[in-house]
């Protein structure tokens, strides 16, 4: 039985793609072996940061303790260490007894809960403006002893 145009123009493009990603898989492993030694592959950062294929003059160099090196950036402390944070209530939904303080100065969002309040009787609503000590939680970061300014 004779084959069709379109079946046979379909083996075609596949025997064709078939061999296109041969071709492709061979170039990479001629790449791979072809490839340069370690010595020409090195690259060197010089004094200003910048790559180059020179090594650098070991007499320029200079040792750096390890204490000296700061990874991170250390938030800031409060002024004063007594002083607790303050924040105002972005949100608070009484009826579920949970909300959100936004601290004034990190601009920090920690969560709030009825639970955690420092007068159980209190009201919060939003926008008031309240003082935490803050508290990570397993979700988190959340304000507890929380009272109004």
């Amino acid at each position: 039985m004779a084959e069709t145009f379109s079946k046979r123009e379909r083996r075609k493009k596949k025997i064709e793609r078939r061999r296109e990603k041969e071709l492709r898989r061979d170039e990479r492993r001629n790449t791979v072996t072809k490839g340069k030694s370690l010595d020409e592959m090195m690259a060197y950062v010089d004094e200003n940061g910048n790559l180059s294929e020179t090594p650098p003059d070991p007499k320029k160099s200079y040792t750096i303790a390890a204490e000296e090196i700061v990874i991170d950036i250390p938030k800031a402390a409060p002024a004063d260490s007594e002083e607790l944070p303050t924040g105002v209530i972005s949100y608070f939904d009484p009826a579920k007894g949970y909300g959100f303080i936004v601290d004034e100065q990190t601009k920090e969002r920690l969560f709030v809960h009825v639970k955690s309040l420092a007068q159980p009787d209190m009201e919060l609503n939003t926008g008031d403006r309240v003082s935490y000590t803050a508290m990570r939680s397993q979700r988190g970061m959340q304000a507890v002893a929380v009272m109004k300014r």
